[in-house]
Protein backbone atom coordinates (compact mmCIF):
# COMPACT_ATOMS: atom_id res chain seq x y z
CA UNK A 1 0.00 0.00 0.00
CA UNK A 2 1.47 3.28 -1.45
CA UNK A 3 2.36 5.92 1.83
CA UNK A 4 0.33 8.77 0.62
CA UNK A 5 -2.63 6.62 0.75
CA UNK A 6 -2.18 4.63 3.59
CA UNK A 7 -1.72 8.31 5.45
CA UNK A 8 -5.27 9.76 3.71
CA UNK A 9 -7.44 6.10 4.39
CA UNK A 10 -6.77 5.01 8.22
CA UNK A 11 -9.46 5.82 10.06
CA UNK A 12 -10.32 5.28 14.13
CA UNK A 13 -12.04 2.02 13.76
CA UNK A 14 -14.61 1.43 16.66
CA UNK A 15 -16.58 -1.82 15.54
CA UNK A 16 -14.89 -5.19 14.79
CA UNK A 17 -15.76 -7.76 13.59
CA UNK A 18 -16.23 -11.10 16.15
CA UNK A 19 -12.72 -12.83 14.79
CA UNK A 20 -9.29 -12.38 16.92
CA UNK A 21 -5.93 -11.15 14.90
CA UNK A 22 -4.14 -13.80 14.95
CA UNK A 23 -0.96 -13.56 16.57
CA UNK A 24 1.92 -13.87 13.49
CA UNK A 25 0.17 -10.77 11.87
CA UNK A 26 0.30 -8.71 15.34
CA UNK A 27 3.92 -10.08 14.87
CA UNK A 28 4.31 -8.57 11.71
CA UNK A 29 2.61 -5.10 12.94
CA UNK A 30 4.80 -4.89 15.15
CA UNK A 31 8.64 -5.69 12.96
CA UNK A 32 7.45 -2.92 10.88
CA UNK A 33 6.20 -0.75 13.88
CA UNK A 34 10.05 -1.40 14.74
CA UNK A 35 10.70 0.65 12.47
CA UNK A 36 9.75 4.26 13.80
CA UNK A 37 12.80 6.99 14.65
CA UNK A 38 13.15 8.07 18.06
CA UNK A 39 15.34 10.09 20.17
CA UNK A 40 19.15 8.85 19.87
CA UNK A 41 17.55 5.64 18.53
CA UNK A 42 16.99 4.89 21.87
CA UNK A 43 13.42 2.53 20.85
CA UNK A 44 12.03 3.62 23.62
CA UNK A 45 8.25 2.02 22.88
CA UNK A 46 6.83 -0.89 24.05
CA UNK A 47 3.76 -3.12 22.72
CA UNK A 48 2.17 -5.68 25.38
CA UNK A 49 -0.55 -7.45 23.41
CA UNK A 50 -3.46 -8.48 25.08
CA UNK A 51 -6.10 -11.15 23.44
CA UNK A 52 -7.16 -12.54 26.31
CA UNK A 53 -10.69 -12.12 26.97
CA UNK A 54 -10.90 -11.72 30.66
CA UNK A 55 -7.75 -9.18 30.26
CA UNK A 56 -9.97 -7.22 27.95
CA UNK A 57 -12.99 -7.21 30.13
CA UNK A 58 -10.78 -6.15 33.04
CA UNK A 59 -9.11 -2.77 31.09
CA UNK A 60 -12.93 -2.33 29.91
CA UNK A 61 -14.02 -1.63 33.67
CA UNK A 62 -10.62 -0.32 35.42
CA UNK A 63 -8.41 0.80 32.66
CA UNK A 64 -10.31 3.69 30.82
CA UNK A 65 -12.23 5.87 33.52
CA UNK A 66 -15.44 4.90 33.02
CA UNK A 67 -15.44 6.58 29.23
CA UNK A 68 -18.83 5.01 27.67
CA UNK A 69 -17.18 5.52 24.25
CA UNK A 70 -13.57 3.38 25.16
CA UNK A 71 -16.03 1.13 26.48
CA UNK A 72 -18.59 0.37 23.99
CA UNK A 73 -14.94 -0.35 21.56
CA UNK A 74 -14.00 -2.57 23.69
CA UNK A 75 -17.40 -4.47 23.86
CA UNK A 76 -16.40 -5.28 20.33
CA UNK A 77 -12.58 -5.92 20.62
CA UNK A 78 -10.81 -9.00 20.57
CA UNK A 79 -7.37 -7.39 20.77
CA UNK A 80 -5.61 -4.44 22.96
CA UNK A 81 -1.88 -2.88 22.50
CA UNK A 82 -0.48 -1.25 25.78
CA UNK A 83 2.08 1.41 24.06
CA UNK A 84 4.48 1.88 26.79
CA UNK A 85 7.84 3.60 26.75
CA UNK A 86 10.83 2.92 28.68
CA UNK A 87 11.49 6.01 31.33
CA UNK A 88 14.41 8.32 31.33
CA UNK A 89 16.01 8.24 27.81
CA UNK A 90 14.43 10.56 25.42
CA UNK A 91 15.60 14.01 25.34
CA UNK A 92 19.15 13.42 26.56
CA UNK A 93 22.59 13.33 24.96
CA UNK A 94 24.68 12.12 27.68
CA UNK A 95 26.68 10.30 25.13
CA UNK A 96 27.48 13.92 23.58
CA UNK A 97 28.54 15.51 26.90
CA UNK A 98 25.02 15.95 28.79
CA UNK A 99 22.98 17.78 26.20
CA UNK A 100 19.18 18.17 27.67
CA UNK A 101 16.83 19.36 24.63
CA UNK A 102 14.86 22.66 26.94
CA UNK A 103 11.87 20.30 26.19
CA UNK A 104 13.46 17.21 27.03
CA UNK A 105 10.47 16.08 29.54
CA UNK A 106 8.44 15.42 26.12
CA UNK A 107 10.63 13.47 24.31
CA UNK A 108 9.18 10.36 25.70
CA UNK A 109 5.65 11.30 24.96
CA UNK A 110 6.98 12.75 21.40
CA UNK A 111 8.75 8.95 20.39
CA UNK A 112 5.44 7.30 21.84
CA UNK A 113 3.01 9.27 19.56
CA UNK A 114 5.31 8.38 16.52
CA UNK A 115 5.17 4.68 17.32
CA UNK A 116 1.42 4.57 17.92
CA UNK A 117 1.01 6.59 14.59
CA UNK A 118 3.81 3.74 12.97
CA UNK A 119 2.03 0.64 14.60
CA UNK A 120 -1.50 1.79 13.94
CA UNK A 121 -0.33 2.36 9.81
CA UNK A 122 1.26 -0.79 10.11
CA UNK A 123 -1.67 -2.55 10.66
CA UNK A 124 -3.65 -0.48 8.51
CA UNK A 125 -1.27 -2.11 5.72
CA UNK A 126 -2.32 -5.49 7.13
CA UNK A 127 -5.66 -5.33 7.19
CA UNK A 128 -6.36 -4.98 10.78
CA UNK A 129 -8.05 -1.31 12.41
CA UNK A 130 -6.87 0.13 15.02
CA UNK A 131 -8.78 3.10 17.63
CA UNK A 132 -5.75 4.98 19.62
CA UNK A 133 -7.51 5.70 23.22
CA UNK A 134 -6.29 8.97 25.02
CA UNK A 135 -9.08 8.53 28.39
CA UNK A 136 -7.34 5.93 30.29
CA UNK A 137 -5.85 5.17 34.00
CA UNK A 138 -2.19 4.31 33.05
CA UNK A 139 -1.36 3.57 36.55
CA UNK A 140 -4.74 0.36 36.60
CA UNK A 141 -3.71 -0.47 33.42
CA UNK A 142 0.12 -1.13 34.33
CA UNK A 143 -0.92 -3.13 37.69
CA UNK A 144 -3.14 -4.79 34.97
CA UNK A 145 -0.41 -6.13 32.56
CA UNK A 146 2.08 -6.45 35.02
CA UNK A 147 4.16 -3.83 33.14
CA UNK A 148 8.09 -3.05 34.14
CA UNK A 149 8.78 -0.77 36.45
CA UNK A 150 11.07 0.89 34.02
CA UNK A 151 7.88 1.53 31.41
CA UNK A 152 5.09 3.82 31.53
CA UNK A 153 1.79 3.59 29.34
CA UNK A 154 1.78 5.96 26.78
CA UNK A 155 -1.66 4.90 25.32
CA UNK A 156 -4.44 1.87 24.48
CA UNK A 157 -4.53 0.95 21.28
CA UNK A 158 -8.07 -1.33 20.57
CA UNK A 159 -6.95 -3.60 17.50
CA UNK A 160 -8.76 -5.81 15.18
CA UNK A 161 -10.91 -6.46 11.68
CA UNK A 162 -12.84 -4.04 10.65
CA UNK A 163 -16.45 -3.92 10.71
CA UNK A 164 -17.21 -0.44 9.70
CA UNK A 165 -15.70 1.77 6.96
CA UNK A 166 -16.15 5.53 8.37
CA UNK A 167 -16.01 8.53 6.31
CA UNK A 168 -13.08 10.94 6.10
CA UNK A 169 -13.76 13.87 9.15
CA UNK A 170 -13.47 17.19 7.27
CA UNK A 171 -9.90 18.29 7.70
CA UNK A 172 -8.50 21.94 7.71
CA UNK A 173 -7.51 23.61 5.00
CA UNK A 174 -3.72 23.56 3.95
CA UNK A 175 -3.92 27.70 4.37
CA UNK A 176 -5.07 27.07 8.27
CA UNK A 177 -2.40 25.25 9.00
CA UNK A 178 0.34 26.76 7.47
CA UNK A 179 2.91 29.45 7.70
CA UNK A 180 5.57 30.13 5.88
CA UNK A 181 8.68 32.83 7.13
Amino acid sequence: MEAITMIKERRSIRKYKNEKVDRKTMEEVIDIARWAPSWANFQIARYTLVDDEATIAKLTTEGVQGFAYNINTLKTAHGVAVLSFVKGKSGRLDKYGDFDSSNAHLWESFDAGIACQTFCLAAHAKGVGTCIFGVIDDKAIADIVDLPKEETVAALIVYGYPDESPEAPPRKTVEKLLRFI
